[in-house]
């Protein structure tokens, strides 16, 4: 699979936006911090630390030239499954982050509760995104940050 592959299936081709990174990466680095408050449900740090995660696959996908067609349904499935191509993330932690959206489903569509271990694994996942993909924009994409 490339990135051209899903043109027009789940991906538009957008010129990189390097506003819009600044500002996905600031807003993933805001939700990651309030996944830090331990006054807020274990429920609701999974879910800011979700958000941040789905930021920053965004903001990889555009430093690329690409974004999602959120009209289709599975933008978030594809945002996450692009990292490899987008970042060069590992496929192990790609199954991590489908396990926690997975998660984020249950809980948003079945009520599922969300435990204190999915938060912190969500949050620690959400932290070590944001490492990977500052390191790759900085060797791949300076003219971005």
């Amino acid at each position: 699979m490339t990135l051209k592959n899903l043109l027009g299936i789940s991906l538009e081709a957008v010129p990189p936006d390097k506003a819009l990174i600044a500002k996905l990466l600031a807003a993933a680095q805001r939700n990651l911090a309030d996944a830090g408050l331990q006054g807020l449900s274990a429920e609701n740090r999974f879910d800011v630390a979700y958000k941040a995660i789905l930021q920053l696959a965004m903001l990889a996908l555009n430093a690329n030239g690409y974004r999602t067609l959120t009209s289709k349904p599975g933008h978030h499935m594809t945002a996450l499954q692009t990292l490899p191509l987008t970042v060069g993330l590992p496929q192990a932690s790609v199954i991590v982050l489908d396990a926690l959206r997975k998660q984020r489903n249950l809980s948003d569509y079945s009520g599922d509760l969300v435990t204190e271990a999915a938060a912190r694994d969500c949050v620690d996942s959400a932290q070590e995104l944001l490492r990977h993909v500052q390191g790759c924009l900085t060797r791949q994409h300076p003219e971005l940050i």
